[in-house]
């Protein structure tokens, strides 16, 4: 069971990525042949057969602009997963997505200001799960936490974001 709630792509920000990323590049979809392409609009993996779209995608500044802040050279924008269309969103999960043993994650945190505070290179194990919950307790034990980013550290990309709680 997790302790933190992980924070899928909004579906308004969804609907502006699906038509011109963060980039300012139209949004390609495609079918996926093979699946397991990691969804940030529901939060699982892609199956074959899904219309989905490869987007740049930039979370800081989101996070930023609701905050009224300015992450300055922190607001990276890298490419993410999405459905084509509309996808209802992430469904109810015990279990943190794209968190599984044997994989390595980057726990980045950030301030209210929008700037890096710390982070922490994560190696699951089979108790992935708790590591996980372990990881966000350490960071948000630090009242200079605001957000967590969780990203792959094989292609450095955004997988989900922890707010505090």
């Amino acid at each position: 069971m997790t302790t933190y709630t992980a924070r899928a792509i909004p579906s308004t920000v969804l609907a502006r990525l699906r038509v011109t990323d963060d980039a300012g590049r139209p949004c390609v979809p495609f079918v996926a042949e093979e699946g397991g392409g990691p969804l940030r609009c529901c939060l699982r993996a892609a199956v074959a057969g899904e219309r989905i779209a490869l987007v740049s995608y930039a979370p800081l500044r989101r996070w930023a602009a609701e905050a009224g802040v300015d992450p300055g050279a922190y607001d990276e924008q890298g490419p993410v997963f999405v459905h084509a269309e509309e996808c209802g969103g992430p469904a109810p999960s015990e279990a943190y997505p794209f968190v599984r043993g044997g994989v390595l994650r980057a726990v980045r945190r950030y301030d209210a200001a929008g700037r890096i505070v710390g982070g922490r290179l994560l190696e699951l194990s089979e108790a992935a799960g708790e590591e996980a919950d372990g990881a966000f307790a350490e960071a948000f034990a630090d009242p200079a936490v605001a957000l967590v980013h969780v990203r792959a550290v094989e292609y450095g990309c955004f997988l989900f974001e922890v707010r505090r709680p």
